[in-house]
């Protein structure tokens, strides 16, 4: 893990765990001693792409470094039902205070992971790259961008912060296409920023208005039929990157990613995926 994705996990086990457990799992404490260890595996009930299983061993050290944890699956790998993902050896009472967590966590993770990999596998003929987008459960960004790599996706901008990605309110705003670029352009000179610049278009004439400016990072074609997309990419001849965007299911990416488009952004990777289900089972020594 890189050192800034470390660190948002520490803060974000930290508050989960105040969320759960507040001043006590009550449960626990009263029904089983606190002297007591066992064993839990990670059971995948589901078939899919495993995701989390870094973070969930980064959930149990947190809670007691001396938990052992044997990893059978890593992430990214393809699962079926019936696979044990790996095996925890620890105390009763910090295996029950981590269970919901990790899981919660896996669970999504997994989710997200398997849906950019069937998104993936329907492109994989084509250079074009499945993208992620902001639509993502607040707070836990990290973790569904992150689930979107291990599927074999490719993250867009984390937040507002690191691209200036002009959008179609952003445009009616400002005053149209060349408005909008005009002031983007003054703004990233006048404050020194090294980020880029990417805007969307609904039609040709916009795309036309945003081809003028030479410097231009990427364009967004938002809402284009497959066939408009192979026009404007043919238009753009290079220029900048591009990208697709706006309804696009797993039936139709194809025929995007055909067009020769560069990207195409998906916001149903993480904004109504279905978790995958698994299970944390006790097993006593």
């Amino acid at each position: 893990m890189e050192k800034e994705f470390k660190k948002k996990l520490t803060q974000f086990i930290e508050l989960a765990l105040q969320e759960d457990i507040g001043a006590g799992d009550y449960t626990t404490l009263s029904t089983i001693p606190t002297d007591k260890t066992a064993e839990a595996k990670l059971l995948v009930k589901e078939n899919g792409i495993l995701a989390g299983v870094e973070v969930a061993e980064a959930i149990f050290k947190f809670v007691d470094p001396s938990f052992q944890v044997d990893v059978l699956l890593q992430d990214g790998q393809e699962v079926q039902a019936g696979d044990l993902a790996f095996i925890l050896k620890g105390s009763i009472h910090h295996i029950l205070m981590t269970e919901r967590l990790v899981l919660n966590v896996m669970q999504r993770m997994s989710g997200i992971a398997t849906e950019t990999a069937k998104y993936a596998k329907r492109i994989s003929h084509t250079n074009a790259k499945v993208l992620d987008t902001r639509k993502t459960t607040p707070l836990n960004r990290f973790l569904e961008k992150e689930a979107v790599k291990i599927g074999g996706g490719t993250n867009h901008r984390f937040g507002l912060y690191d691209m200036i990605l002009i959008k179609d309110n952003h445009v009616d705003y400002s005053g149209g296409i060349k408005q909008a670029l005009e002031n983007a352009f003054a703004y990233k000179q006048e404050n020194n920023l090294n980020i880029p610049i990417e805007i969307e278009v609904r039609n040709f004439s916009e795309l036309e208005e945003a081809l003028a400016f030479s410097n231009l990072d990427r364009i967004m074609f938002d809402n284009f039929s497959p066939e408009d997309v192979a026009k404007a990419v043919e238009l753009v001849n290079g220029k900048v990157v591009t990208e697709a965007s706006g309804g696009i299911t797993l039936e139709t990416i194809a025929g995007y990613a055909e067009a020769g488009v560069d990207f195409i952004s998906i916001g149903a990777l993480t904004h109504s995926v279905k978790s995958l289900d698994l299970s944390l089972k006790a097993k006593l020594i």
